[in-house]
């Protein structure tokens, strides 16, 4: 019996708008961007601010502090090229700055996370060409 081949991870698609993101994770930085009009920090990467429509935008470095706002812990899978990450945990992550943002909790230890726990970005080589923010608790940083 022949066996499936598992395909890849995808990774992201950089556009000119989110570029700028891209190039700031493989920096160890993490970026978003903000409306120079109303000021409102945002994420993901736009032409136009999604508060007030504006195209006037800049690129600000964040704290990469915030607390977990949401989460699930993945522990079922149907075979994919993520198999061998179960279990895994996809999140919202609220900022210091106030804005959230999806990403995935690093952590050894899932069962102890809990919504409000503080976290602390970390970034991931993701290939040859992206390397992706993702956060873990600050007490196993």
């Amino acid at each position: 019996m022949e066996t499936a081949k598992i395909p890849s991870k995808p990774l992201p698609q950089a556009t000119p708008w989110s570029a700028p993101f891209w190039e700031a994770a493989k920096r160890g930085e993490l970026k978003v961007q903000r409306c120079l009009d109303c000021g409102k920090p945002f994420f993901y990467p736009r032409i136009a601010c999604p508060h007030c429509f504006s195209e006037d935008l800049e690129w600000v470095k964040l704290s990469g502090r915030g607390k977990i706002y949401s989460f699930s812990v993945v522990f079922n899978y149907a075979p994919s090229a993520f198999a061998d990450d179960v279990p895994y945990v996809v999140a919202i992550v609220e900022l210091e700055e106030g804005l959230r943002m999806l990403t995935n909790i690093v952590t050894d230890k899932p069962e102890s996370l809990r919504c409000e726990m503080p976290v602390q970005v970390i970034f991931e080589p993701a290939g040859e060409d992206f390397v992706l923010p993702k956060f873990r608790p600050v007490d196993e940083a």
